[in-house]
């Protein structure tokens, strides 16, 4: 599928995702009204949201910054890879799971020459 680059289409597609859940979660509550449902409902989108953003922000800026997101599956895909790699690096007792870069742990002791 072609990416979208059209501003307008773009701006739509994010009115059309905030009314299709704003309609999906007016009609959970309809079905049951209860403070309850309201309120596991708000933190249940509360934390989808913080979610998509570890996966597209947090990751690319603070863990990875070869990292590169463009979705979900993207983000799923890297997880599988990174873990595939990390397992092998580890199997093979290296610290290549993190690409040459020295730990805080790994510095020398100036103390002992």
């Amino acid at each position: 599928m072609k990416d979208i680059t059209s501003p307008v289409l773009i701006k739509l597609k994010g009115i059309l995702f905030l009314l299709v859940g704003l309609l999906a979660a007016a009609l959970l509550l309809i079905e049951q009204p209860s403070l309850k449902v309201a309120v596991l409902l708000g933190i249940a989108v509360w934390c989808f949201c913080r979610f998509y953003y570890f996966a597209f922000y947090v990751i690319e800026r603070y863990v990875d910054s070869t990292y590169r997101f463009s979705g979900l599956w993207s983000f799923f895909a890297y997880l599988v890879r990174r873990r595939k790699h990390e397992s092998r690096a580890a199997r093979a007792g290296s610290n290549a799971s993190t690409d040459g870069r020295a730990d805080k742990h790994d510095k020398t002791d100036s103390r002992n020459p």
